[in-house]
């Protein structure tokens, strides 16, 4: 089974990452997706200790100071760039292969937000735009069996409550998204709920955080959960969100099959 969990790090200062770092250990995930990571010590100390407890880090520092998206992986990777060739924003969007059987690529995204302003909407736009052509010119093997999860920094089109203010060109990044055929995992599997992952001081809900798999693994997904505890102890502004597909780590295939005395 491979566990795969999301979170918005909310760009930690070193108290709170110190103690995000220990609910991420004291989980058992294979695979994390932080999103909203910075160049500060909060980051550093949150990747370090990710490092030093036996897990792979891909995290590109941005040059000038902007957010972006860290993968951690207790299973071997390998960089997957050509996922990701010509987004806008490289830091925002790490990409790697992890060694499973069947095997498996992640591509991790944090959008930028918005407040409206308008070199802020142009520079999501950009970004969703060129995630979208990214993914489109990936051949359908590549998305077949394919993991996109972040921050979207977006909401779907029917989304409840219906908030005013968001734009076109956010509602079609999800649009986009089915269009390639990668699947909303969470809703999938919990079709007449409406879930949040994000609160906003009024109390309005958001849904900002998912997992998109493709279509030759959304057989293999057994469940999904929006987790609120981080959320509400405030080591983070977001919950955080899970998903366990039914995919194995390739050593532990390799180790199963070996075991298995021939009969003939």
């Amino acid at each position: 089974m491979l566990s795969i969990l999301t979170i918005n790090v909310q760009a930690a200062a070193l108290a709170r990452a110190q103690n995000l770092l220990t609910w991420l250990l004291q989980r058992d995930d294979h695979l994390i997706i932080l999103t909203e990571t910075s160049n500060g010590p909060g980051t550093q100390h949150l990747l370090a200790g990710l490092r030093a407890a036996g897990m792979s880090v891909t995290h590109q520092p941005s040059l000038d100071a902007d957010r972006g998206c860290a993968i951690a992986s207790r299973i071997p990777t390998r960089p997957a760039p050509h996922l990701t060739a010509g987004i806008t924003l490289p830091g925002r969007a790490p990409a790697v292969t992890i060694d499973t059987h069947p095997g498996v690529a992640i591509v991790g995204l944090y959008v930028p937000s918005s407040d409206r302003a308008p070199a802020k909407l142009a520079k999501k736009r950009a970004f969703l735009n060129t995630v979208t052509d990214a993914l489109t010119r990936l051949s359908a093997d590549d998305r077949a069996n394919l993991v996109v999860g972040g921050d979207y920094n977006v909401i779907s089109r029917d989304h409840q409550p219906r908030y005013p203010g968001f734009q076109s060109f956010e509602y079609e990044f999800l649009d986009a998204l089915a269009a390639v055929k990668l699947t909303d995992v969470h809703r999938t599997l919990h079709p007449d709920v409406q879930a949040y992952s994000w609160i906003g001081r009024n109390g309005s809900g958001y849904r900002f955080d998912y997992l998109h798999a493709g279509a030759a693994l959304m057989p293999t997904v057994v469940s999904s959960t929006y987790l609120h505890q981080p959320r509400q102890a405030k080591l983070t502004d977001h919950a955080a969100l899970t998903a366990c597909l039914n995919v194995t780590p390739r050593a532990v295939a390799e180790r199963l099959t070996t075991a298995v005395p021939a009969l003939f």
